[in-house]
């Protein structure tokens, strides 16, 4: 296969580019069912506060980085808000595409985020062969990503506190029974984890593990909280926390408000000082992650680039 027929379709959530458009982009999450007054307000004040979200700014940026690593053409497609998936696949059947090496900006497989990707991908007819990569939690490129931007950030931090700062990975809630019902998730957020401590290096005592952003409906939701290891925390004497999202990519609704704002603002409560790592966004060693993952796909097919 010529290569100019190859691509890659990078796939994530999607959010509004302004604060007028939530009300449509809530219904595309919810597929049409109106959500409560007090709920869609609420959304609306936590985008107000941060102003808007960069996430489809970045994750445009990323595509063009891993395109200028691997030198074939790179797609975004959202499940949430524009582009859509469904157009973008009617864009590379345009531009005569005929196999694509697809992933999810969630390297952690979940049926609620990755399936539901996947889901959007094939709910129409596909015009070219597509290669879907499932997961990629414990990529080696990925976890040095990630622990450069910790060691930085938590260097940082140390050098004004000469304080020994311990760390909260964090990763998106979902349902329980999600869990409870095979999904690998939860395994997989805290095997990202565990390996970005070794790779930064932590001790297992300067490290924990938590959730973060649950949901307000479906029934109980993977913990711990923040909040509640925050508490625990403050109880073994801890009045400083570090906070390294592994299960996002890039800055958005989930770092921006719910940790830089929300954790934040909880943690000065409790008398704490809350700091985190910044967002891996347009990381160089991301691109290469993503790239590599790229070029491992298409040596089964005799492609080499």
């Amino acid at each position: 296969m010529d290569t100019d027929k190859l691509a890659v379709l990078l796939l994530a959530h999607g959010s509004p580019d302004s604060v007028d458009e939530i009300p449509e982009f809530l219904l595309q999450i919810t597929r049409g069912r109106p959500l409560p007054a007090e709920v869609l307000e609420e959304v609306k004040h936590r985008y107000s506060l941060i102003g808007r979200s960069p996430l489809t700014e970045i994750t445009m940026k990323q595509a063009e980085l891993v395109s200028r690593e691997l030198r074939l053409p790179v797609y975004v497609g959202m499940r949430n808000w524009k582009p859509f998936i469904g157009e973008t696949v009617r864009t590379m059947m345009a531009d005569q595409i005929r196999h694509a090496v697809v992933i999810c900006l969630a390297p952690q497989n979940s049926r609620t985020s990755v399936g539901l990707y996947r889901s959007a991908l094939t709910a129409d007819v596909v015009p070219f062969t597509v290669d879907f990569v499932e997961s990629w939690h414990d990529h080696p490129l990925l976890i040095k990503a990630f622990a450069q931007r910790l060691r930085v950030g938590r260097d940082q931090v140390r050098r004004k506190t000469r304080a020994n700062i311990p760390v909260i990975f964090t990763a998106h809630s979902v349902p329980q029974r999600t869990i409870a019902e095979g999904d690998p998730y939860e395994k997989q957020a805290k095997e990202t984890a565990a390996l970005v401590a070794s790779a930064t290096p932590l001790a297992p005592d300067q490290w924990t593990f938590a959730f973060q952003s649950q949901g307000m409906s479906g029934g109980p939701w993977l913990g711990p909280t923040v909040e509640d290891t925050l508490l625990a925390l403050k109880a073994k004497g801890e009045s400083r926390v570090f906070i390294q999202p592994i299960g996002f990519l890039c800055d958005h609704i989930e770092v921006l408000y719910d940790i830089d704002i929300a954790f934040k603002q909880f943690a000065e409560k409790q008398g704490m000082q809350l700091w985190r790592a910044d967002s891996l966004n347009s990381s160089p060693l991301l691109a290469a992650a993503i790239a590599e993952i790229v070029r491992e796909r298409l040596v089964p097919m005799g492609i080499r680039i």
